[in-house]
C-alpha cells in the first residue's frame, strides 16, 4: 500500500469508529437499566470520535507486541503444544466437567422450609446475583477475550469456560426455580440486574469493563479476576457456612463444584497475565483490586449482610481483604491489606483451584483419564507370560 492511501484507510477507519461508537449510544438508551452508565451521555462529537481513535490505535500497536495477541495462521490448529501450562490448565477444566443434573437437590426443600425468612432472603438474593454474574462473564469471554487472544490453547481453556459458565448458570436458575414457589419472586430474582440496586452495581462494573475500548488486555485480565477472585468469594464463603452448619446439601456440593471451577478460571488469568509483556502498572492493578474490594464489602456487610445468616460482617470484611491480598499476590505484587483468613472453614477449600484435586478421580469428581497421559493408555504386547 502507497503512502498516499494511508490518510485515506485511516480516516475510513476512525469513520467507521465513529458509526460504531454513536450507534452504541443509541443502542444503550434502548436498553436501559444494564447500560444506563452510557445512556446518559451525550453523542460523542468528532473531537472526542477522533481521540478514542487514537487510543484505539495506540492499544492495537502494544497488541501487535504481546505474543499472546499477536495473529498468526497457527491460531487454527493446537499441535505441537507451545504452551504447556496453558494446556495443562485446559486438560485441568476438562476433567473437571460437571452438569447440573448430577446435584440432588431432593433433601434441599425440608430444610429450606425450616430456615428463617433473612436466611432465606439472603440465600435467594446470592443466587439471584450468582445467576446473573456468570452470564456476565460469559459476554466477555464471547466478544472480548476469545477473539482477542490468538493462542489456541488459551482459546480451548476460553471455549471450556464458556461451556461451564453455563452450567454454572443453569445451576442457580435450577436451585431458585426449586426453592422460589412464587412466581413473582421467581421473576423478580431472575432478573436481578432490573430489580435489585446493590447486584446492578456489581454487573455495572464488569460490564463497563467489556465495554471499554481505551483499557489494556492486561486490565481487564485483572478487572475479570477480580469478578471471578473477589465478586464470587464472599458469597461462596456464605454457603459454606451453611455446610458447616450441616444445611441444603445440594446448594452446597454445587457451591464446591462451581467455587473450584472459579478458582482455577481465577488462576487461569493469573497465568495469563504472567505471559504479558506489556503488562499495567502495580498501581494501576492495586486501583482496579481495591475498588473490586470495596464494592463487594459494601454488597455483603451493608446491601445484603452476611448477619442474616449469622455470620460476622467485620470477619466478612476481613476474608474479602484476605481474598484481595492472595490474588495480587498470584498477579506478582505485594499485598495491600495484610489480612490473615478469619474463616477456617474456608481453609480446605479450593477457591485457589490448587488443591490436590485434580490428583484424585471418583472421590474428588474428576472425570476418567481425562488428565492421563497418552503414554497410560498406549496398547503393548510385551507382557510377561
Amino acid at each position: 500500500m502507497g503512502d498516499a492511501e494511508r490518510p485515506e484507510a485511516a480516516g475510513s477507519e476512525q469513520e467507521e469508529l465513529g458509526i460504531i461508537l454513536l450507534m452504541r449510544n443509541q443502542d444503550s438508551e434502548k436498553l436501559g437499566a444494564p447500560y444506563s452508565h452510557a445512556s446518559k451521555q451525550t453523542p460523542l462529537t468528532n473531537c472526542q470520535i477522533m481521540r478514542l481513535s487514537s487510543d484505539t490505535s495506540e492499544n492495537e500497536a502494544k497488541s501487535s507486541e504481546e505474543p499472546l495477541l499477536r495473529k498468526s495462521s497457527r491460531r487454527f490448529v493446537i499441535f505441537p503444544i507451545q504452551y504447556p501450562d496453558i494446556w495443562k490448565m485446559y486438560k485441568q477444566a476438562q476433567a473437571s466437567f460437571w452438569t447440573a443434573e448430577e446435584v440432588d437437590l431432593s433433601k434441599d426443600l425440608p430444610h429450606w422450609n425450616r430456615l428463617k425468612s433473612d436466611e432465606k432472603y439472603f440465600i435467594s438474593h446470592i443466587l439471584a446475583f450468582f445467576a446473573a454474574s456468570d452470564g456476565i462473564v460469559n459476554e466477555n469471554l464471547v466478544e472480548r477475550f476469545s477473539q482477542e487472544v490468538q493462542v489456541p490453547e488459551a482459546r480451548c481453556f476460553y471455549g471450556f469456560q464458556i461451556l461451564i459458565e453455563n452450567v454454572h448458570s443453569e445451576m442457580y436458575s435450577l436451585l431458585i426455580d426449586t426453592y422460589i414457589r412464587d412466581p413473582k419472586q421467581r421473576e423478580f430474582l431472575f432478573n436481578a440486574i432490573e430489580t435489585m440496586p446493590y447486584v446492578k452495581k456489581k454487573a455495572d462494573w464488569a460490564l463497563r469493563w467489556i465495554a471499554d475500548r481505551k483499557a489494556t488486555f492486561g486490565e481487564r485480565v485483572v478487572a475479570f479476576a477480580a469478578v471471578e477472585g473477589i465478586f464470587f468469594s464472599g458469597s461462596f464463603a456464605a454457603i459454606f457456612w451453611l455446610k458447616k452448619r450441616g444445611l441444603m446439601p445440594g446448594l452446597t456440593f454445587s457451591n464446591e463444584l462451581i467455587s473450584r471451577d472459579e478458582g482455577l478460571h481465577c488462576d487461569f488469568a493469573c497465568l495469563m497475565f504472567q505471559y504479558l509483556v506489556n503488562k499495567p502498572s502495580e498501581a494501576r492493578v492495586r486501583e482496579i483490586i481495591v475498588n473490586a474490594v470495596e464494592i463487594e464489602q459494601e454488597f455483603l456487610t451493608e446491601a445484603l449482610p452476611v448477619g442474616l445468616i449469622g455470620m460476622n460482617c467485620v470477619l466478612m470484611k476481613q476474608y474479602i481483604e484476605f481474598v484481595a491480598d492472595r490474588l495480587l499476590t498470584e498477579l506478582g505484587f505485594s499485598k495491600v491489606f495484610q489480612a490473615e483468613n478469619p474463616f477456617d472453614f474456608m481453609e480446605n477449600i479450593s477457591l485457589e483451584g490448587k488443591t490436590n484435586f485434580f490428583e484424585k478421580r471418583v472421590s474428588e469428581y474428576q472425570r476418567f483419564a481425562v488428565m492421563a497421559e497418552t503414554t497410560d493408555n498406549v496398547f503393548t504386547l510385551d507382557a510377561d507370560f
